[in-house]
């Protein structure tokens, strides 16, 4: 894994584009220096770029406009604090270069943050830049902020909760790997209390498993917990995903200058804290209120409200950068104990990863069907040997992702909206050139890759369609879903929409929330159409659980 040190060195905002492919070996094993580089050659590039438009929209000097920027970001994790250090360090270059009217780019070669390797291309958004002299320097070297790189490193290399007092998997904070991954801890004292076991003693004196429901019932001696889910079925969800699964997510107005106000940046800590990732809010283990105003919701809230006593029964086991081949290293991290917690709808949706790389010809590093049918087989071992019997494991296909150059490659980005002077292609070229895309291989102007893309994707599922229709395990049933990309598209046009409203604008690469949110419904209907067992019964005491308990402590 690459330290988030370099993703800091420009300034706290450099995570927004980066932390999501140098956070974790997304694209190859022992990335090289030359990724590194490249990350934070971008964060530098939309961070002047933001100072840039911000003189333009508000008619001020440059010196004003990285004030202006500093005053908006919160005092969480340093990140004002910070911005003024970045702002002293390097704010007369910035000022030197910007008011000689050189560009973004050119700032950012001469200060030393963009690089250009002798034999490579020379990468730029804007004109070619030219040369001018800085050295390097270090924000996480900052005795203040040393600490926190070090938390946010360990919570993204261990995938487990950095606050976790009783080591059970489970935590009381949200971020870091906290509850906005996986169920709340109701007890952080006690290793036996956690989400999804099954109760101790039908939790007559205590909520063992945190669902809510806990007590007897005065009325008849019976405790809840046996009156309202003996025999009700409860189920957790587990999602073994990659940064589609867990949300990644940059709001544009981080980095749209018109847009920018004191509110913009004000959940910008936790998303740092959380990778860039709003698992809280994904298609598979959301438990807020959805911010896009569709009905739709994921299916752990769905199970929730199927069955009660599925409160807090999630895990998102996703990691920015997931792929078959590195789900071992931190599959660990699951938590399901055989004999003491409730079966799980385990779904396996490593959707893009495994074709998808930053690499200058990348399809000879895409997984090829054996190496793919070998890690799916050793990952369907592991969970079989720790998922609780009745189980069920439903393996994802891969999309057809020529969609995102068929309807954004002629649109701007959200960094060229304002002069007309960025589209998705150019954008694309840009990470390209810099080998830091997050699949060159369908962001890229070159059809002939787009279709060999496509085609590796196809072979992918159609293994993974095999695995799931040849092989038998001991404690789960296993099922195959295509991951059908146009199926949704073509709801989302039923509704009025167009399909370039279902990506996300900053990356141009990511399903965003909306098309989470359909995807999750399209994933209920064909289970609850092919496979209800899956989904368990629905519990006829739902609501006498939600009169005696309320919200049953929330989330």
């Amino acid at each position: 894994m690459k330290s988030p040190r370099k993703v800091l060195m420009v300034a706290p905002l450099i995570f927004l584009l980066t932390v999501h492919t140098s956070a974790s070996p997304a694209y190859d094993d022992q990335p090289s220096t030359r990724h590194s580089d490249g990350h934070v050659c971008i964060g530098c590039v939309l961070v002047v770029s933001m100072i840039e438009q911000l003189v333009q929209v508000h008619n001020s000097t440059v010196q004003t406009s990285m004030e202006r920027l500093c005053s908006y970001l919160p005092e969480k994790l340093f990140l004002k604090t910070t911005c003024y250090v970045v702002v002293r360090m390097f704010g007369p270059d910035i000022i030197k270069l910007l008011e000689a009217k050189l560009n973004a780019d050119v700032v950012c070669h001469t200060l030393k943050f963009c690089k250009q390797d002798p034999g490579q291309p020379l990468c730029h958004l804007y004109p070619l830049p030219k040369t001018y002299s800085r050295s390097d320097s270090d924000i996480c070297s900052l005795p203040f902020l040393a600490k926190i790189c070090q938390k946010i490193k360990l919570a993204i290399e261990n995938s487990l909760p950095f606050k976790d007092t009783d080591s059970d998997k489970y935590s009381v904070f949200p971020t870091l790997r906290g509850y906005h991954w996986r169920g709340r801890d109701c007890n952080d004292n006690d290793k036996m209390v956690y989400p999804g076991r099954r109760p101790n003693s039908w939790d007559v004196h205590q909520d063992s498993n945190c669902n809510g429901i806990w007590g007897v019932d005065p009325k008849d001696g019976i405790p809840y917990e046996k009156k309202f889910c003996e025999g009700s079925q409860p189920r957790g969800i587990i999602l073994l995903g990659d940064s589609a699964g867990a949300h990644f997510h940059i709001p544009p107005e981080w980095i749209t200058a018109s847009q920018m106000s004191l509110k913009s940046f004000f959940n910008l800590p936790a998303a740092l804290t959380d990778e860039l990732n709003w698992p809280q809010l994904s298609g598979a283990t959301g438990f807020l209120n959805s911010t896009s105003g569709l009905k739709e919701n994921s299916i752990y809230l769905r199970l929730r409200k199927r069955n009660r006593c599925n409160h807090r029964d999630y895990q998102n086991i996703s990691r920015n950068g997931a792929s078959s081949q590195n789900l071992e290293s931190f599959i660990e991290s699951l938590s399901r104990n055989q004999l003491l917690d409730h079966p799980a709808i385990v779904i396996y949706a490593m959707i893009g990863n495994d074709v998808c790389n930053g690499k200058t010809n990348p399809v000879p590093a895409m997984t090829t069907p054996e190496k793919l049918f070998s890690k799916v087989m050793q990952t369907l071992q592991y969970l079989d040997s720790h998922l609780p019997n009745g189980s069920h494991v439903i393996l994802f296909g891969l999309p057809d992702g020529t969609f995102l150059w068929d309807n954004l490659h002629n649109r701007y980005h959200p960094l060229g909206q304002l002069n007309k002077d960025v589209t998705y292609e150019h954008f694309y070229s840009f990470l390209n050139c810099l080998q830091v895309s997050p699949c060159h291989g369908w962001m890229s102007s070159n059809r002939t890759l787009r279709t060999l893309t496509s085609e590796r994707a196809e072979q992918l599922s159609s293994t993974l369609k095999r695995i799931a229709t040849s092989q038998k395990f001991a404690n789960f049933n296993l099922f195959y879903m295509d991951f059908d990309f146009r199926e949704i598209m073509e709801e989302w046009r039923k509704r009025g929409g167009q399909p370039w409203q279902l990506i996300e604008p900053v990356d141009g690469f990511h399903p965003n929330e909306v098309a989470l949110q359909l995807l999750a419904d399209g994933f209920w209907k064909k289970a609850q159409l092919q496979w209800p067992q899956v989904l368990g019964k629905e519990n006829p005491f739902n609501h006498q659980i939600e009169q005696v308990f309320g919200d049953q402590g929330g989330h």
